[in-house]
Order: structure tokens, then sequence, then C-alpha cells
């Protein structure tokens, strides 16, 4: 319990380096609050926590791929999944994967969407759409073979299912977007539950009309202007969480979403990331679209549409992706220091 709480003191030292945290440290001088933040911060990060699966065990469908805990100095890639909470089966289904790659040097953050139809090997399933994966073996399974297509180490997931979602947008008052068009569809299936009606034009979404937005996949352009929506959704979300009222509001956040998200990152790991990422400058991060369209060949397999891509290509790319953007920072730095 030690190391939890010594993190929790280096997060809010890093949140009161810039003079915008001035009022948090006031608001949180009064007695008793600072440790009422520590308690919700270390609770939060104690309940979304879970053991890694034994393959011994009861649950031996799932893979017993692991990698090394992050040290917090080398580049962190974490596989985010939001998971279609409708589905009764064991492990679901894969509605959205993202890696969100995150550089403790030059701060410098990547959100990488992953297109569902993409086609890939599966690590002991044979090939089919990377969306499978989760389905298959749950998210130890999905980390492997994200890791696989795209040459890097993901180190960590979180997962997080429709209802948790909603919770996290209604919890920070919502989010404002300019959406593009008029979105509609239905679905019976599920008591239209998730119906979307969105209408076009700026305005503030809250957690129902978010899900909708980030789902909506019904027009000419599919999977490919969804990934783009999502992208653009989530940096949106992580600008408002880094704003002082959802600081401030922060226990409330953790209560409200904990039921919904699980990882297997430990509590101390998660501390050293929510440090990191309150210096991340929301307004860089690289948002980009896997596989990348030049790199796409659309396929039919079996009577199925599907999208193959050159892996070994790809892997270059997000090599050359990773490696340009660190030297542009260590240029800048040059500069800056001449």
């Amino acid at each position: 319990m030690i190391i939890y709480y010594q993190g929790v003191d280096q997060l809010l030292y890093n949140l009161l380096r810039q003079w915008k945290w001035i009022l948090l440290l006031l608001l949180l001088t009064g007695g008793g609050i600072v440790g009422y933040y520590t308690y919700s911060v270390v609770q939060f990060a104690s309940t979304i926590s879970v053991e890694p699966v034994d393959p011994a065990g009861a649950d031996a469908q799932e893979t017993t791929f692991q990698l090394p805990e992050w040290d917090g100095q080398d580049p962190v890639h974490i596989l985010l999944l939001g998971t279609d909470s409708r589905d009764e089966g064991s492990n679901g289904r894969s509605d959205s994967m993202m890696v969100a790659t995150v550089d403790p040097v030059s701060k410098k953050a990547y959100l990488m969407s992953i297109m569902r139809d993409t086609y890939v090997n599966i690590p002991g399933h044979g090939r089919s759409r990377i969306n499978a994966a989760y389905s298959y073996g749950g998210a130890p399974l999905a980390m492997e073979t994200v890791s696989q297509l795209l040459g890097v180490p993901v180190n960590s997931y979180v997962k997080i299912d429709f209802e948790g979602f909603k919770a996290l947008v209604d919890q920070v008052d919502g989010v404002d977007m300019d959406v593009e068009k008029d979105m509609h569809y239905t679905d019976g299936g599920d008591g239209h539950r998730y119906d979307i009606d969105l209408k076009k034009g700026y305005q503030t979404l809250d957690g129902t009309h978010a899900l909708q937005y980030v789902r909506f996949r019904h027009d000419a352009t599919s999977d490919f202007t969804r990934t783009e929506r999502q992208r653009k959704f989530l940096t949106a979300l992580a600008a408002k969480m880094q704003s002082s009222a959802s600081i401030v509001n922060l226990p409330g956040i953790l209560k409200a979403t904990a039921p919904y998200i699980q990882t297997n990152m430990s509590p101390s790991t998660m501390l050293k990331l929510a440090g990191l990422g309150m210096d991340v400058n929301v307004g860089n991060i690289e948002k980009l679209q896997i596989p990348p369209t030049p790199l796409l060949k659309e396929e039919t397999i079996h009577g199925a549409a599907v999208l193959g891509v050159d892996e070994t290509q790809l892997r270059r790319y997000i090599q050359d992706k990773l490696s340009n953007n660190n030297e542009d920072e260590n240029n800048d730095q040059d500069t800056a220091e001449q």
C-alpha cells in the first residue's frame, strides 16, 4: 500500500507543477481532502486491476502471453478495447480496438485505430478478422495479435464496455463535438437501446449520444469514417479529462466508471501513467488509421469482404512513424538549446 500512496503523491506533484493547478492545490488543502483523493485513486486502481489468468485454471481458453511490467522509461503501448456489453458470451465482442502509445521522454502520444476487418493471423486460431481475437481468447489474445501485427510490444490493455463509456462521458459533463452530418440507425434486436439518432452541428454530447457518435458506421465509408470519428472524439475526451473541473471531480469520475473497466496494469503502473498523461499535449496527439489506406488490399475470403495488408510493410510504417517523430522532438530540443 505504501508504494500506491507514494505514486499518488508524485501524481499530485506533477499536476501542480503548472500554474493552472494552483487553484486545485487550494481546493485540496482543506482538512481530509487530500486523503480522500488519495483513497479514491488507490481504490480505483485496485478495483480495475485484474490478475493474469492461470492457463491451468477454469478459464484456460485465455492465452498466456505476458510482457514485463512497464519500466516508466520506454514507450508504452496500451491496447484500448471497447466491448459490446450486449453480448452474453464468455468474452463478448470487440466493438473497437485502438492502441495508445506514449513516449515518456518526448511526451509524444499516438492514437492508432485498428480497422475491425483487418485480416490477420490470430495465434492458435489461424487467419481471421482481427476483432475475432477478443472473442477467441479475451484481452490477452487480442494483445498478442495486435502486438504481432504492429511489431511493437503491447504492454497492457484497458477494456471498457458501452455503459462504462457512457458513464465516463457523463461524469465529465459531456464533450463538445462538431457532428459532421445527421446520423440515424435503428436496431430492434436490443429493444432499440442502442439506436442512433444524431443531428448535424456543433453540440455537447452526453454519454448516450457520444456512444452513438463513435459507433455509427452505416454510410458509404463504413469503418473508415467510424475509426476517424473515434480518434477525433477520444482526443477531445482526453483534453476534457485534463481540465481543472475534471480533476476536481476525479473521485466521482473514478467511482462511476470503475465497475465497467478492467486492465492488466498494476496500480503502481497506472499511477506512473496518470502522471505522464498529464504532461502530454493532447493537441499534438498523432492520430493514425491502421492499416493506412495506401497499404490496404480489399479482398474476399470465403465470400466475405476483408482488409488485407502486407504486415512487413505495416510494421516498417509504424517504426518510421515512431522514430521520425522522436527525431523531430530531439531536433526541436537541440534548436532550443542553441
